[in-house]
């Protein structure tokens, strides 16, 4: 068993989800994975069945029953790698946005260099986003900025879903407190990281829209971030004592 663990949800993805994970398994760190899966009907859970096969003791995966919300695939996969004593959880997308070969920065960052949390950062050194319309461009980087005025969190990007966590990070949080299940989840575990003043660090990368499936992303997962910054702040400030 490796000491870290990508996790990676799934709904749809057969036409990414056995390159990606072939991609993980060819890196020197050797990385496990394990996949999320929440009941595809594309044949994404046959696919992954046979990289369990291709790969014994290194790919698992978890399945769901329907669709439950990116959040609490993750909260899932937490508790699974907590579990079994992994040292390092990584958060990772299966569509190739988040390129596989930027993995090993952001282990490292936590393994050799002191970070609690790595990010993999579109905009701590300028915008690195690719194929993307520029009103997403827009959107994604205004949120990010307007988390960061909200919250006080000096993060780039506080929406980014390419992270990686020290197991410890996962073990003080309530898992089961966590309130968000979509594009707000990924601000929640940070500001709750670093209201416990764990180290973040970000590391920069180029995000790639994806060539293959479709986005799961939809309005009412930017609303759920837009107003779910506002009630994280207040409850930090009013309930200090029980915010975690």
């Amino acid at each position: 068993m490796s000491e870290a663990l990508v996790i990676i949800p799934t709904y749809n993805e057969i036409e990414n989800i056995g390159k990606i994970i072939d991609a993980v398994m060819r890196l020197s760190d050797g990385f496990d994975v394990l996949v999320i899966d929440d009941a595809s009907p594309d044949g994404t859970q046959d696919a992954v069945l046979s990289k369990i096969e291709q790969y014994p003791g290194r790919v698992y995966m978890e399945t769901r029953q329907g669709k439950l919300g990116l959040g609490t695939a993750y909260i899932h996969g937490f508790k699974w790698a907590l579990s079994r004593q992994y040292g390092y959880v990584i958060e990772m997308d299966a569509d190739f946005s988040h390129n596989p070969d930027d993995l090993p920065k952001l282990y490292h960052q936590c393994r050799d260099h002191g970070a609690d949390i790595a990010i993999g950062s579109r905009y701590v050194s300028g915008v690195n986003v690719v194929n993307w319309p520029m009103r997403r461009v827009l959107m994604s980087y205004f949120a990010s900025m307007y988390v960061r005025v909200i919250t006080r969190m000096p993060l780039r990007d506080s929406t980014a879903g390419f992270v990686c966590y020290r197991a410890e990070v996962l073990r003080t949080l309530n898992l089961d407190n966590i309130q968000f299940k979509g594009y707000a989840f990924q601000i929640e575990m940070k500001f709750k990281s670093w209201f416990r003043k764990f180290k973040i660090v970000e590391v920069p990368i180029v995000f790639v829209n994806r060539q293959l499936g479709t986005s799961k992303m939809n309005s009412s997962i930017f609303g759920e971030a837009v107003f779910g910054v506002i009630s994280l702040r207040l409850k930090s400030i009013f309930s200090r004592k029980t915010f975690t």
